[in-house]
């Protein structure tokens, strides 16, 4: 499960790995950044910064936008 968070201008930045309160950046060459991209595509919930869990659908549109 993860759950995204903002930095102070409320632009999503990054993502926790609720498990173990792991925070991963949004960058291209980070191992974790890309193994949660692969668990969201297979179905991971995900929360929105608010902690509102998002549909399986919107999860998948959302990390589309990712780099």
């Amino acid at each position: 499960m993860y759950k995204l968070y903002k930095n102070l201008d409320s632009e999503i930045i990054g993502v926790y790995r609720l498990f173990d309160s792991a925070a991963i950046p949004f960058a291209a060459d980070n191992t974790d950044y890309a193994e949660f991209k692969k668990a969201v595509a297979a179905g991971a919930e995900l929360q929105d910064a608010d902690g509102n869990v998002m549909s399986a659908q919107a999860a998948k549109a959302f990390i589309g936008t990712l780099p």
